[in-house]
């Protein structure tokens, strides 16, 4: 048995130092030659892949490990193979997720800042702890943080402690006012642009990623993003978004048929190796963009590929 308490308060101690840390690794290994192939679903996001993704996951799932008993009896889903991922449970309800490096080809084409080491833990109906670090965002980096209520965002300062950074950072109002319409739309493979015109249609502001500033969780955060609609989201980055929009008084909801998002028909995609949330699934900060949504993709296809893989 894993009490929440004695989880969260484990992760939110020695999380923040270990993940500075690995943005430091990332930002060192960023001026090398650290491409990497292997990854072949046909969609270039997905499948960037750096030496780095590597390096960091090993880094956090040797902390995680050493973190002690209550860490180790949670499940552990990462991007990555890399790692002592045999030290953790196999079985049981708390589940941490990985994503070393969310933003991959950003970070592996030199083409931003917006690229972040990831953490989470969940059980099967929700998200109780999110750790989001970005190295090069700002002058020493920039946290996001959500747990317990509260949602902190704002930059690191390297002369103190990460966890005493953190707890020094105002708290986002959680309910605060959505101030764009836009709605990130991603993951339709070859139909994204038609996607966000459909939404765009129905009275929201449809957009790709190429079109919004910086990274999707900061801009929900502050409620500059009335959120995201989402094909087959993979469970090591979306589930921040879920926990974020809940926060906030919205929802993550399967399009299918408006359930609440939950954790239990998570399937294995074998073309990226990751695994994912089933159909489609709409995430905003208030329930009439959820309702919007609904409407616009319940009769769109569930299948993430329309054609069989070669």
């Amino acid at each position: 048995m894993v009490a929440r308490e004695a989880l969260t308060g484990v992760l939110s101690a020695n999380l923040p130092s270990v993940v500075r840390w690995a943005g430091a690794v990332a930002r060192q290994l960023r001026g090398h030659d650290i491409a990497l192939g292997g990854k072949r679903s046909g969609f270039a996001d997905t499948d960037a892949l750096t030496i780095a993704d590597l390096a960091l996951q090993e880094l956090l799932v040797a902390a995680l490990r050493d973190m002690g008993p209550i860490v180790r009896r949670c499940r552990l889903e990462a991007e990555e193979g890399t790692g002592d991922l045999g030290a953790f449970a196999s079985e049981g309800d708390w589940v941490l997720g990985i994503d070393p490096i969310d933003g991959t080809r950003i970070y592996r084409d030199r083409t931003g800042s917006g690229y972040a080491v990831m953490l989470h833990a969940r059980t099967a109906d929700t998200v109780h702890y999110s750790l989001v670090y970005y190295p090069e965002d700002g002058v020493a980096g920039t946290w996001l943080e959500a747990r317990d209520g509260r949602i902190a965002l704002g930059p690191d300062d390297h002369a103190r402690a990460a966890r005493a950074v953190l707890d020094a950072l105002p708290a986002l109002p959680a309910g605060g006012p959505v101030r764009d319409a836009r709605v990130l739309v991603s993951g339709f493979l070859g139909h994204e642009e038609e996607r966000a015109r459909d939404v765009t249609a129905a009275g929201l502001r449809g957009v790709l990623g190429r079109e919004i500033e910086g990274s999707l969780y900061p801009l929900l955060a502050r409620g500059d993003l009335a959120g995201a609609l989402f094909h087959t989201p993979n469970v090591y980055d979306f589930p921040v978004c879920v926990h974020l929009a809940r926060l906030h008084g919205g929802d993550a909801v399967f399009v299918r048929d408006g359930r609440p998002v939950d954790f239990r028909g998570i399937w294995r995609d074998e073309r990226s190796g990751m695994l994912r949330l089933p159909g489609i699934v709409a995430c905003a900060l208030d329930r009439r963009t959820i309702a919007t949504l609904v409407g616009v993709a319940r009769d769109w296809s569930p299948r993430r590929y329309e054609e069989p893989a070669r």
